[in-house]
Order: structure tokens, then sequence, then C-alpha cells
């Protein structure tokens, strides 16, 4: 078994590139503080290094809030702002060396409901696309998953050199950034009609919004997915 010293203690770790490459970006990110302790353990949890981009966040930050919160990549984070990896993930509160993140790990939600993962290591047996590592999104528009064809430390790039803005770019409307703002960490926005229906996709501006917890969001598409083709798509996270 890995101490976690072995994953910390690494030549060439992975946050003082990301801070570089931050500090070269205009995308709005802010950097929360850490827990170190729970950084630690979630860090040995995943069995991940401080050399890989995944446990450079984990460990150094308590998650990115990007665009002012539109989007939300989760770290280990010593208050009760944006939820955390380990909570999120329902990692076990003392290691275990037999626990994974089963279908995938959950690593970023944005303020649509939308939810971005990593692939677990069977994506086919669980009903998902992509290979195993590669970034997923559960798209609340199109209430599936959809591969993202790169793994974390690209998508991480991607969305520091603004590949958010054309993402999204038909699902922002007029005034977004004030809404968004006033949002905290676990809340998102539902929308009526919902952004799946006809009615949204052809004037999303004229759709009533509201601000609502995280959870009751996800559990509103999975509950859509359901009536509609009968698919669950399965762990969202425990928000």
């Amino acid at each position: 078994m890995y101490e976690d010293h072995q994953l910390i203690d690494v030549d060439d770790p992975a946050w003082p590139h990301l801070l570089r490459e931050l500090s070269g970006t205009d995308v709005p990110v802010e950097v929360l503080p850490a827990d170190p302790v729970a950084a630690r353990a979630t860090l040995l949890q995943l069995r991940v290094s401080a050399r890989s981009n995944l446990g450079g966040v984990a460990l150094n930050c308590g998650g990115l809030v990007v665009d002012g919160g539109w989007l939300r990549i989760l770290g280990s984070p010593g208050d009760g702002g944006v939820p955390g990896l380990a909570g999120v993930n329902a990692m076990p509160s003392a290691f275990d060396p037999a626990w994974s993140p089963g279908a995938g790990l959950v690593v970023a939600y944005d303020v649509l409901g939308g939810v971005f993962v990593l692939n677990g290591g069977d994506p086919r047996e669980v009903g998902r696309p992509g290979d195993p590592g590669e970034v997923l999104y559960f798209a609340p528009d199109a209430l599936r998953w959809e591969a993202f064809g790169a793994g974390h430390s690209a998508w991480l790039s991607w969305v520091f050199s603004g590949g958010l803005r054309e993402f999204y770019g038909e699902l922002r409307w007029d005034g977004w950034p004030g809404e968004v703002s006033a949002l905290d960490g676990r809340q998102g926005l539902s929308f009526f009609p919902p952004l799946w229906s006809a009615e949204a996709r052809q004037d999303l501006s004229a759709t009533s919004r509201r601000a609502v917890p995280m959870a009751e969001l996800l559990g509103m598409s999975r509950d859509a997915c359901l009536q509609f083709d009968g698919t669950d798509p399965g762990f969202l996270g425990v928000v």
C-alpha cells in the first residue's frame, strides 16, 4: 500500500505547472483553500500522486470556481462551500484499499446540473460511452452522457484556455453572470420549461430560472431520464 508521503513528495509535482497555466489565462478562476488533512486523505484514497493534475488539484486546493461559479471543479475544501471530491464520490472516512469510484469519478459540476466524470475501468458494462479514464459529461439539455474525447489533464487545459465559451454557447443567456454569482457552491439553476424541452431550445432567455440545491437538480435529471427512456444515468455524485 502507498503511504501518503510517497504520493505527495514527488519530483515535478503538477500544482506549480497548473498555477503557471492559471496565471496566463483570461478565464476567471478562483482557487479555494484546501483542508490539508482532508487533502492528504483524498489523495491516498484515490491512489494518485501529486505528479498528476488530478492529484495536484485534490492536494492543493479546495476547488476551482470557474466563470464566477458556472463550473465548480472539485478539490479538498475545508469549509462548507463547493463540495469536495471525497464527499461527492462517497469515499470511506478511513482508507479502504478495496474502494474504487466504480462507474466513474465525479470531478466537476456546472450550474445547469451538468456533471463531469472520469470514466471507470469498464464504461460499456455500465452503459457509458468513451474509454477508461476519459472525461464524460452528463448533459442536462440532452439527458445523456457524452464522451469528451480527452483525459483529465487535457480537459483542465481546455477549461483554462476558454473552452467553456463555445461549449456552453447556446446555453448562456443575457445576464447569466449575475444569476450565477448569486448562488452558493452547492446550488444550481432549475429552468422552466426544462433545458431538454423544445421551448427552452427555441428561446432559452424566455425560460424562468430559480436557485435550487444541486442534489435536487440532479434528481430531476435522473427522474426525467427514467421517465422518457427508462435509462438510469447512474451515479451523479452526493452533493
